[in-house]
């Protein structure tokens, strides 16, 4: 079976997606690039995050093709394509229906810098034009929106993120997640001070270390050279 300790990984995190709150049911996707092999491992379609199996995950090549599974892959294939095609600094894709982005999503609100913490995904976190879910369209418009960034709203929609591996792609959401709460919450009580763009670059260097976090694994290979 192949990209097994990335099958793994996939089924381990969506679960965590559902724990932490961020989403429920079949509601997201997640996927691992091996860009040695340019093979991705994706979530399939339409099964609930909590009853998908390693053996369930989807292997794609870059074309999309289907390389090893036996399940429909999930209709936002394109869209995580898209982003390994366009971003060597992407490696892992999540997207999910967390609450308080969507609800800027449905707003078609860009998150502004009200909280040092966007600063994991950038200066701030665009919402990207709307289109319907598993389309050529949504997943281009994506990645227009996403570009210098490291996650996007999707309008009327949810959130996409991308790092170089899932533990980054899932602190990447959970963050952009708590910043949209706070923004939410504080537009309900008045103005939000934003912080300068000069706060948001300093930000971006601190973060280059402090915002990046390190999996065993990540560790194991950078020590291997």
């Amino acid at each position: 079976m192949r990209m097994e300790k990335e099958r793994e990984e996939l089924v381990r995190y969506g679960r965590k997606l559902c724990e932490a709150g961020l989403t429920k049911g079949t509601g997201g996707n997640l996927s691992i690039l091996d860009r040695k092999n340019g093979q991705v491992a994706l979530t399939p379609s339409g099964i609930d995050f909590y009853e998908i199996r390693p053996e369930d995950i989807v292997i794609l090549d870059l074309s999309g093709k289907v390389v090893e599974g036996e399940r429909t892959p999930s209709s936002e294939w394109e869209m995580h394509l898209l982003s390994y095609r366009e971003r060597e600094d992407i490696d892992a894709v999540i997207h999910a229906h967390t609450m308080y982005s969507t609800v800027l999503a449905c707003l078609h609100w860009e998150l502004p810098a009200t909280h040092y913490m966007i600063a994991v995904a950038g200066p701030t976190v665009r919402c990207a034009e709307y289109a319907t879910y598993g389309t050529h369209e949504l997943a281009v418009n994506a990645a227009k929106a996403m570009a210098g960034r490291k996650a996007v709203i999707l309008a009327n929609h949810g959130i996409l993120a991308g790092a170089k591996d899932l533990l980054n792609a899932f602190n990447i959401i959970e963050e952009v997640e708590y910043c949209s709460e706070i923004y939410v919450k504080a537009k309900s009580i008045g103005d939000p001070v934003l912080l300068s763009e000069q706060e948001m670059k300093k930000m971006a260097e601190k973060f280059k270390s402090y915002g990046q976090k390190k999996s065993i694994r990540r560790e194991t290979e950078e020590a291997r050279g």
